[in-house]
């Protein structure tokens, strides 16, 4: 009895220690993952900038201090804008944007973590660098937010329902509905991949064939409907699709991300044909990467097959990037096929490369967005409050993150207004306009026009400045002039993208 009694205590003990341990290991990786979210005095992340901006046209709104702006009632897309505002009223915008940006870090990671290990039903340690990787690229880079989130929570979903028994599957509802609440795409995923899985599993043999078959001829017959309906606007413009397989997520401000997603790849492939050799050495099954592989080329061809940009109406915003974010879905699958591999020393030593590259990459870029920020905010600084500004800001030539211009928008906040604010005119966000507001354009087509450069300046809008780069060799510093009516508002400035 007591030998007994000794050895049960011993287990508990052991299984404790190994607890501790794991929670160790978990907040440690949590740190060093929010680190890129506070090694700057802001965060640089495309739109996430117009995100915190409207934030603060929000709070104006319910202080009655921003005329012909209101709030509407939503129940998609406003997750992460919801949750900014509210504690931006507790905490101040700047606080509420770091503390809501790591939470959406942390969701989207350890999401991602929790599925790629129900699939392989291990932790995917040795991939912790490569999913680090993915949690600040392409769709986080460019601000995405709400898109982001709404992946992440679907990935806890999805770590549900994946080996779901009976009912199980029920608690994943809560995390569908709050991925709904954060953007249709990341529910939409959930809902087709756990139906996916579902009816796979019930397929006999071959007959399991017709899935994949069925859902790339539902992405060609939208392909086919998009491109003979001229009234969507629908193009394809985002280069070979090929391209497009996942790896394009690391590829941010210039040709050198191009050459370590290249390189991340070669490293993958390599990975995956010597694991082949020993497998078919020892016979092992490859029953463990069909279902991973197979969603995995059916994103692919949706990615393909969708198109990049669409309107759905002429008096609505633009649905864009829509190929290049959801090739997000394609990393997490693809990972999902690289957790199958059996784990090796070298794999960690190999990927841990290709994240420091990475991220020492993305200090630097974000140390020259941080910069043209601080010169934003001094250039505004003695700015009347209320000022009308537009912004004509351009990103260097081989960056694929274009969004810039909203960092200069956030350094209004207190300053002025940026009367080119796409986001209340696209009626797709919580803040929308009335026409006729002094704050921003009622039109989608007018703030397109006005952040390109293209606008023909009205005497209604009259006062109004610009923000411009007024150095190509310099594209951080900004000028700021005043408009006048008939001039197009970006004849002045740096004309285009400098090489």
């Amino acid at each position: 009895m007591t030998e007994e009694f000794i050895k049960d205590e011993s287990l508990r003990s052991a299984s404790w220690r190994r607890f501790g341990s794991q929670v160790i290991a978990g907040f440690s990786i949590s740190a060093l993952l929010l680190v890129p979210c506070w090694w700057h005095r802001r965060i640089e992340a495309g739109d996430l900038a117009s995100h915190v901006y409207n934030a603060w046209l929000a709070q104006l709104i319910e202080k009655g201090q921003a005329p012909g702006l209101y709030i509407a009632k939503q129940w998609n897309n406003m997750l992460f804008d919801v949750a900014l505002l509210r504690l931006a009223r507790l905490f101040g915008i700047a606080a509420a944007e770091k503390v809501v940006v790591s939470a959406c870090v942390l969701v989207f990671f350890w999401g991602a973590f929790a599925l790629i290990r129900t699939v392989t039903e291990r932790p995917p340690c040795f991939l912790t660098p490569c999913i680090a990787m993915l949690a600040y690229g392409y769709s986080f880079s460019m601000g995405f937010m709400n898109y982001y989130l709404s992946l992440g929570l679907a990935c806890f979903g999805l770590a549900i329902v994946w080996r779901a028994q009976r009912f199980e599957w029920i608690t994943a509802i809560p995390l569908s509905v709050l991925a709904l609440l954060a953007h249709p795409i990341g529910f939409l995923w959930l809902a087709g991949a756990a139906a996916y899985i579902n009816v796979r599993e019930k397929l006999p043999g071959w007959w399991k064939l017709v899935l994949p078959l069925a859902a790339v001829g539902a992405f060609a017959a939208f392909d086919w409907y998009a491109w003979h309906r001229p009234s969507l606007f629908a193009d394809w413009d985002r280069g070979p699709f090929c391209l497009y397989n996942g790896a394009d997520q690391l590829a941010l401000y210039g040709k050198r991300y191009f050459l370590l997603a290249s390189t991340a790849v070669l490293f993958g492939l390599i990975c995956v044909a010597l694991d082949s050799y020993e497998r078919r050495r020892k016979g092992s099954s490859w029953k463990p990467f069909e279902l991973p592989f197979e969603l995995y080329a059916v994103t692919f061809c949706a990615t393909a097959l969708l198109p990049e940009n669409l309107r759905p109406s002429i008096y609505g915003g633009w649905i864009g990037l829509l190929g290049s974010r959801l090739t997000s879905i394609s990393a997490i699958l693809g990972l999902c096929f690289l957790g199958c591999l059996k784990p090796r020393r070298w794999h960690v030593a190999g990927f841990s490369v290709c994240a420091i590259v990475f991220f020492a990459f993305l200090y630097r870029d974000t140390s020259w967005l941080n910069q043209l920020e601080a010169n934003a905010e001094k250039l505004v600084s003695d700015l009347p409050a209320g000022t009308r500004v537009i912004v004509t800001v351009r990103a260097p030539a081989d960056s694929r993150i274009s969004f810039i211009g909203h960092s200069v928008e956030r350094a209004c906040i207190g300053h002025c207004v940026s009367y080119a604010n796409y986001e209340p005119a696209s009626g797709e966000f919580r803040v929308r306009v009335r026409k006729g507001s002094p704050v921003v354009t009622s039109s989608t087509d007018d703030a397109e026009d006005m952040a390109s450069g293209e606008y023909e300046v009205d005497d209604t809008d009259l006062p109004l400045k610009q923000i411009y780069q007024c150095d190509a060799r310099d594209l951080t510093k900004l000028c700021i002039r005043d408009l006048e009516a008939g001039e197009t508002n970006g004849h002045m400035g740096v004309k285009s993208p400098a090489p």
